[in-house]
């Protein structure tokens, strides 16, 4: 049991990471006129600097030479960097394309679709609450789609692959500190290529707008890594249930801020979209919270009905017997 001291600071850790994914989209127009493909190169390669230096001070290296022996593992890990390198890429266009909203919903709509994928791949069996959850968010897919005149893609392509990372990270299963190694180090190479062929071409911003946009450049991998690093800690501090209630805290961020810093429109059906998203969400996280409030009470009643068994079993007073005969 985590004491109340730990658990304050692993909620306070965890509005910290989830806040920083809140607040990322202020930092991605910090670096124009770098493309988005080139910030994401960068991002790649300076969280790995990041991250790197981060296991030397943790002296943190033993984990690399079982992952080099599990060929599976290494091929799951080498899926996840191709599918949070579509993520990361998209979101950083989406924010300095002004679809800061658009890709908000994208991270509404991620536990909907996480359950469907688990339904589909994994063969989950669904609770009434979250096929009406689903459902919901099906139809408001649908009423976005109508409203802008076709698919919400953006939102969908960034929903569905942190859907599939979430999904092969859990078949992983190694720390979110050696993951982000692993990952980022499969993705160095391609991603300094780029970079290198950029600047041999003449057309990259990395150096030729002064030593301050650089250092933004730089940034990247702190910008990555510190949210994460900040989520590690919750992880272990807080149970699972407080940690989906504040994860909807970095889409709730990214929305107020592309409404009121980055003034996008949001037209009659873009609202009725969010609200049957929010209804979803609302739904999905009443019959978690139930759930979890269940299950509580059925650990506690197991616990008192176990009581009074092993207190039976403590022997009573007796006259003195011979060591060697066990207690009735």
């Amino acid at each position: 049991m985590k004491s109340d001291a730990e658990q304050r600071a692993g909620l306070l850790y965890g509005i910290g990471a989830y806040g920083m994914w809140g607040l990322v989209p202020l930092f991605w127009p910090l670096l124009k006129p770098a493309g988005a493909l080139e910030i994401l190169a960068h991002r790649m390669v300076w969280s790995l600097a990041v991250v790197g230096i981060a296991l030397v001070a943790l002296k943190r290296w033993g984990w690399i030479r079982e992952l080099i022996r599990q060929p599976r593992k290494l091929a799951l890990i080498s899926v996840a960097a191709s599918v949070i390198t579509v993520n990361w890429g998209l979101y950083i266009w989406a924010v300095n394309s002004g679809h800061v909203v658009e890709a908000s919903l994208g991270y509404f709509i991620n536990p909907l679709v996480t359950i469907a994928m688990g339904v589909l791949l994994l063969k989950e069996r669904l609770r009434p609450a979250q096929w009406a959850a689903v459902g919901t968010g099906f139809a408001a897919v649908l009423v976005l789609a109508i409203g802008y005149g076709q698919p919400p893609w953006i939102s969908l392509t960034l929903a569905f692959s942190f859907a599939m990372y979430g999904l092969v990270k859990k078949k992983v299963n190694i720390g979110g500190l050696e993951s982000l190694a692993a990952e980022t180090a499969i993705q160095f190479l391609p991603a300094l290529g780029f970079l290198l062929w950029l600047g041999a071409d003449g057309s990259a911003s990395f150096g030729s707008h002064g030593a301050g946009h650089a250092a933004l450049l730089a940034a990247t991998g702190v910008v990555t890594a510190a949210p994460l690093v900040c989520f590690g800690a919750a992880a272990i501090r807080v149970p699972l249930s407080t940690l989906g209630l504040l994860q909807y805290l970095a889409p709730v961020f990214q929305f107020l801020l592309g409404i009121l810093y980055f003034h996008e429109a949001m037209p009659a059906e873009r609202w009725a979209g969010f609200a049957l998203v929010w209804l979803a969400l609302t739904c999905l996280t009443w019959d978690a919270l139930r759930t979890a409030r269940r299950t509580r009470a059925d650990a506690l009643r197991l616990a008192a009905a176990a009581a009074p068994s092993r207190a039976s079993q403590v022997p009573t007073p007796q006259s003195p017997q011979p060591e060697a005969e066990p207690t009735a």
